[in-house]
């Protein structure tokens, strides 16, 4: 971190999509500020800011690019929700209707579809054991787990549980000890879903380094995936979840997403809170 940056310190926005929320640091044209520690004490709900995840935007050579913190420090490829609340703002900065940001994902394509809803194609999903990725070979569809859950790489790790009812399930429990399982090297997300018909899924989500979480993108479009692939579902569904409902559309063009998007308030974080973080 830069003195200059130490003295003044650090703008942020905070946002959330559903109830899944977000810092927001713009770094174009700047320096990169973030570290694990940083991450980490921003994440923090007391001592910080308090998020799911932390959007760091950054200058690439020919477009804008994202990064993605969870609230314990580590690195993300995906983050849904985050995408639309960072295409939301960009369109709104240049006045555009689409753009594409480039991820750890790849290059995501993202739309204004009006109405205050932000659309974004999260890619094709993938659902070979090393592209999740899994321990070792296997198939992802049916996991030799209790409960034979589906594997779904988004970018990041999922794991979706289908049960008869997902206010009876201990996600507290069960996430925890599925994030942190040898099956999944890079620990995963995971998910309990409740097939209410062919075109509405109910979705409660674990987020590996966050916990429990109202909505998470990603973890829409994995179970998504998973529902179509088993025979549940079509593959354009409405996903119910605590926080509010996503469109999935798995397309042959990858999985699209859309969503609402709320900018809550902006802020600068203080010269006094840096130097704490370290």
């Amino acid at each position: 971190m830069t003195s200059e940056r130490a003295k003044s310190g650090l703008a942020f926005l905070k946002m959330h999509g559903l109830g899944n929320d977000f810092v927001v640091v713009d770094a174009r044209g700047q320096h990169d500020p973030m570290t694990p520690a940083l991450a980490r004490a921003i994440g923090d709900r007391h001592f910080g800011i308090g998020f799911d995840q932390l959007a760091l935007i950054r200058d690439d050579p020919d477009m804008v690019a994202v990064d993605y913190w969870n609230a314990d420090g580590s690195l993300s490829d995906a983050c849904g929700n985050a995408t639309r609340c960072v295409a939301r703002l960009l369109m709104a900065e240049s006045g555009a209707h689409a753009l594409t940001l480039r991820t750890g994902r790849g290059d995501l394509a993202c739309e204004d579809t009006g109405n205050g809803l932000i659309r974004v194609n999260m890619g094709q999903p993938q659902l070979a054991w090393h592209q999740v990725p899994l321990a070792h070979e296997m198939d992802t569809l049916e996991l030799p787990l209790e409960g034979a859950p589906s594997a779904t790489g988004m970018g990041n790790p999922h794991c979706s549980f289908f049960v008869e009812d997902v206010a009876t399930v201990d996600l507290d429990r069960l996430g925890p000890s599925t994030e942190h399982n040898p099956l999944f090297p890079e620990r995963t997300n995971v998910q309990v879903v409740e097939v209410l018909d062919r075109k509405n899924l109910l979705v409660r989500v674990w987020e590996r380094g966050v916990g429990h979480t109202l909505a998470s993108g990603s973890s829409a479009c994995a179970v998504t995936v998973a529902a179509a692939r088993r025979g549940l579902s079509e593959r354009s569904v409405t996903v119910h979840l605590d926080g509010g409902r996503l469109e999935i559309d798995w397309r042959e063009d990858g999985v699209w997403m859309t969503g609402p998007t709320m900018l809550v308030a902006s802020g600068r974080l203080s010269a006094e809170f840096l130097g704490t973080a370290r």
